[in-house]
């Protein structure tokens, strides 16, 4: 076998939480001595640094990008679980500002504290983005696992954007229940992406009820605000406002 398929859950704690993401993995003939192709299904949104529209993904593990050492990839050690876990560790962050090399020297320096969270925003809010076009166009035999996951998963997602929408909750903060798991010490998501959020959480709504989603029947208010954003608000760029 050298074609192989990841579907990857977004880590709890991180903007990706509850995401569904796919990769296209192909063993080339001198595999091992070369490490696999990699092609991300990105539906022409840009999560993340590492992620390119075109499907590249940047990783030292893929020779991709510059690394040394156990970073880059070894014929004797290296492996596909070792590559899969290193995009949902690596690349799948909590805080993808720090993705972009040219922001390593940032990091820890309360000056990036608003680029951290405007970034993790962006990537939450394309990520919402993402789910919706799986749910329309899932990768060819598929289907029934993003179903199954989104039914399952519908109204977590669901809760979390009422969590960031009512009462402000940074990005990255949830449970996999999408309870808070810290006292946010001040600290809100923008009114930006909650202007954002609220533009396209009825067609979210939408696309978990039409599938079933556990729980969407708590959120049919929000359904009601369709007709208004039927002028077809995106998620694609918001006010950049604290």
């Amino acid at each position: 076998m050298d074609l192989l398929r990841v579907a990857m859950v977004g880590a709890v704690g991180t903007p990706y939480q509850d995401g569904l993401f796919f990769f296209d993995l192909q063993l080339p003939p001198t595999y091992p001595d070369v490490p696999p192709l990699v092609h991300y299904h990105s539906f022409g949104l840009k999560l993340n640094p590492n992620l390119g529209v075109s499907g590249t993904v940047c990783l030292s593990l893929l020779d991709t990008f510059e690394g040394e050492g156990v970073e880059v990839w070894s014929p004797k050690m290296s492996t596909i679980l070792q590559v899969v876990v290193s995009i949902q560790g690596l690349v799948l962050t909590a805080q993808p500002f720090y993705n972009d090399s040219s922001h390593e020297e940032y990091l820890g320096k309360p000056e990036a504290a608003h680029s951290e969270v405007l970034h993790a925003e962006d990537a939450c809010l394309l990520t919402l983005r993402m789910m919706q076009h799986l749910l329309r166009r899932p990768p060819a035999g598929f289907e029934e696992l993003v179903r199954r996951h989104f039914r399952r998963r519908g109204r977590f997602v669901l809760r979390a954007c009422e969590a960031y929408l009512h009462k402000h909750h940074p990005v990255g903060t949830l449970d996999d229940e999408a309870d808070a798991t810290e006292v946010s010490s001040g600290r809100t998501c923008s009114a930006g992406f909650r202007l954002s959020l609220a533009r396209f959480m009825p067609r979210l709504v939408e696309a978990f009820t039409t599938i079933g989603a556990d729980g969407c029947e708590h959120f049919d208010r929000f359904l009601l605000a369709l007709g208004a954003s039927a002028g077809g608000h995106g998620l694609s760029s918001r006010p950049r406002t604290a």
